[in-house]
């Protein structure tokens, strides 16, 4: 048992216990509000760049369950009140500790998450860092930025992902960090997928010959994705086209849209969002930081909003056959509360099915 601090940008210093990696390390520190789902998380690459705090006190306690995994991990830390060291689930392969070890993502337990998770509230994110001694000066703290996320996390090549039965439909997914779960959601309702590294062109795309478009989640700012933005430009119109959070967002900017980042963004799995087209407030899963100003839209009409802070969560443009959420529907939350988005884009495409295969 170390003694490890974390210590935020602003001066306060929490004294906890190592574990995982023994670096350290200095990022954004953001909280997400998930009970369950840190295999998930830990494994989301929205998180570049940042040191992730979980609210709920206990984590660790099912293990770690590889098959579960969103993608590679690109924490910069991780915080907990308390962790497992003795997982119970007949899926689990090894613990918490072991995967962080792996992975290099220094951890910190022992620390009182509620007061930190209140203080991230009311000022807003900030950068932290995980150390084992206290450091003079906090100017390397202070002079953090996640920059260049998206660059970061996009796979650089051109893959394809089919199902064991013939493919309905071909989808282009441009990767601006994508989570495993969007191919699994596609492939399941009969799509080849291909999947396209984030600086593809539009000459890239259209040579694929795809039926629809997706443009996937990802980390960081999303107006520093001028090529990735210059690109989704020249689709518009062409195919039908989903937009998944930071997919989102780039697709707002796309059409003359803005985006500005939010106090401390949403990051959990139980994110009320209200479709203002009907009667229906879907639970969902989130992470980002930034959201699209809903008055700035060209040619786009607001369908949801988060029901806590009113900002915008789904945008429709009727004129390109196009729509995208905030949210993350391939999360599986209800477990199936979010799939009728997926539903929806094979429809666009010419597809009748109601549900994955």
């Amino acid at each position: 048992m170390k003694k490890a601090y974390l210590i935020l940008e602003d001066g306060h210093i929490f004294e906890g216990t190592a574990f995982g990696a023994e670096v350290e390390s200095v990022g954004e520190l953001v909280f997400t509000t998930g009970v369950v789902g840190y295999t998930e998380t830990l494994t989301d690459p929205s998180y570049y760049g940042q040191i992730v705090l979980q609210t709920f006190p206990l984590i660790g306690n099912y293990g770690i369950i590889p098959e579960d995994a969103e993608g590679k991990s690109y924490l910069k830390g991780y915080v907990v009140r308390e962790w497992c060291d003795t997982p119970s689930n007949f899926r689990s392969e090894y613990d918490i500790d072991k995967y962080l070890k792996e992975e290099g993502i220094p951890g910190i337990y022992g620390v009182d998450t509620r007061e930190i998770t209140a203080m991230i509230r009311e000022k807003g994110v900030m950068n932290a860092a995980i150390c084992y001694e206290v450091p003079e000066n906090l100017d390397f703290i202070k002079d953090y930025a996640v920059t260049d996320a998206v660059s970061a996390v996009t796979d650089k090549e051109i893959y394809t992902v089919a199902p064991e039965a013939e493919a309905k439909f071909n989808v282009a997914l441009i990767n601006y960090g994508k989570k495993n779960g969007i191919i699994r959601e596609l492939v399941a309702r009969g799509c080849k997928v291909t999947v396209l590294p984030a600086d593809a062109k539009a000459e890239d795309v259209t040579a694929i010959a795809p039926n629809g478009i997706v443009l996937s989640n990802g980390p960081g700012d999303p107006a520093e994705n001028t090529d990735s933005i210059e690109c989704v430009k020249k689709l518009l119109g062409k195919y039908p086209m989903l937009g998944v959070c930071l997919g989102h967002q780039i697709l707002a900017l796309a059409n003359g849209g803005v985006t500005f980042k939010l106090k401390y963004g949403h990051r959990g799995s139980n994110q009320p969002v209200k479709d203002l087209n009907g009667i229906n407030t879907y639970i969902t899963v989130q992470n980002h930081g930034y959201a699209v100003a809903p008055n700035s839209i060209t040619g786009g009409k607001v369908t949801l909003v988060n029901a806590n802070d009113g900002t915008c969560e789904g945008i429709e443009y009727p004129a390109i056959n196009a729509f995208s959420v905030q949210f993350h529907p391939e999360a599986c939350t209800g477990p199936i509360n979010t799939a009728f988005v997926f539903d929806r884009f094979i429809k666009m495409m010419g597809g009748t099915e109601d549900a994955a295969e």
